[in-house]
């Protein structure tokens, strides 16, 4: 009987972990990727009016929906704090496009582990259906990249940080 109920507890633990799973994914072909609690397959392929390659991809486990739009620029921009302040005002540009009603001050100062010449700017928005998102728009100056979480609930602050801080740039 005892067994039993070890062998339950461990399938039932397993079961649960299985959930939990975080695995690696390529954004499309830009040579980015990230890793993803839930499979975000297929990705999108469209044109930014800059002729700019934009990727996106988006799943949900859960309660929580994980998403990335990776845009490779097609001008890179040389300079770090120029790259920056566009990340910004691609921020600006989604918060009027998804309908955001409540955001945070921007947090700068973000950077990549490995890549001291990536950018961060990490952000808390909410929008007028009452979703909660948190997200981190990213750049090298050859790519913009916004990794996303959003749920009606309270976002779960590890998981959410697991993925945001998940991107791999290509190296230069």
């Amino acid at each position: 009987m005892r067994i039993t109920c070890v062998i339950l507890t461990l399938l039932l633990l397993a079961h649960t972990a299985q959930g939990q799973l975080v695995k690696k994914y390529p954004i499309g072909n830009s040579g980015c990727s990230a890793s993803f609690f839930c499979d975000p397959s297929p990705f999108d392929l469209s044109k930014s009016p800059d002729s700019s390659d934009v990727v996106t991809g988006e799943c949900t486990q859960g309660d929580m929906t994980y998403g990335v739009i990776c845009v490779q620029l097609r001008q890179p921009i040389n300079d770090a704090d120029a790259s920056e302040k566009t990340v910004i005002t691609y921020l600006d540009y989604l918060k009027t496009t998804l309908d955001i009603t409540t955001s945070a001050p921007y947090g700068k100062g973000q950077r990549l582990r490995g890549r001291p010449d990536s950018r961060g700017i990490l952000d808390y928005w909410q929008t007028k259906e009452g979703e909660h998102w948190k997200l981190k728009g990213w750049t090298d100056g050859y790519y913009i990249v916004v990794m996303y979480t959003f749920s009606k609930k309270k976002i779960n602050e590890n998981k959410a940080d697991m993925f945001i801080n998940s991107l791999i740039l290509p190296t230069r």
